[in-house]
């Protein structure tokens, strides 16, 4: 019985919706103002209670768009089962894939290892001589968006369990 999390651009606010089956289709209006174009949101279990954790670091981190990447894994997940495992390639390509699908960067080293596999190095060897700058660093570079004066407020989240 999943719990799914819609977003009210008019009332910058997030809703819960509890559903007794899997629906991956229905939108619901909005409770507040009765909007019929809500946005599914992944769900975020940290962002369930608007309690704040003082050594937060959210502000260092960019928002990132939920439905581009709900989609991006949906896309991943049908493509994964589709791949030889013995192919470098194949899985370069697919985290190539990915990494456009999300608008994410990878960061130095995952850059380097993910072009050696793209021209069919294995991914051992690659884990072998690169291991512990790969450990060091993390995978993915979010480029923080430039601030504005006119950015809208963080979404308030609705606490309430509302049936889908």
């Amino acid at each position: 019985m999943p719990i799914y999390e819609f977003y009210c651009e008019r009332c910058n606010t997030i809703y819960n919706f509890f559903s007794r089956s899997v629906n991956t289709d229905k939108v619901p209006n909005c409770p507040k103002c009765n909007n019929a174009k809500l946005q599914r949101r992944m769900s975020v279990f940290a962002t369930i209670s608007n309690k704040k954790d003082d050594s937060s670091t959210d502000d260092n981190i960019p928002p990132i768009d939920e439905a581009k990447m709900e989609k991006a894994m949906a896309m991943l997940a049908s493509e994964a089962d589709k791949i030889k495992e013995d192919d470098p390639r194949q899985a370069a390509k697919l985290m190539r894939k990915l990494t456009n699908a999300t608008g994410l960067n990878l960061g130095q080293g995952m850059e380097e290892a993910l072009s050696r596999m793209e021209h069919g190095e294995n991914p051992d060897e690659i884990e072998a001589q690169m291991g512990d700058l790969l450990a060091e660093e993390d995978p993915f570079v979010l480029q923080p968006k430039a601030r504005t004066g006119s950015r809208k407020p963080k979404p308030k989240v609705d606490e309430t369990l509302y049936e889908l």
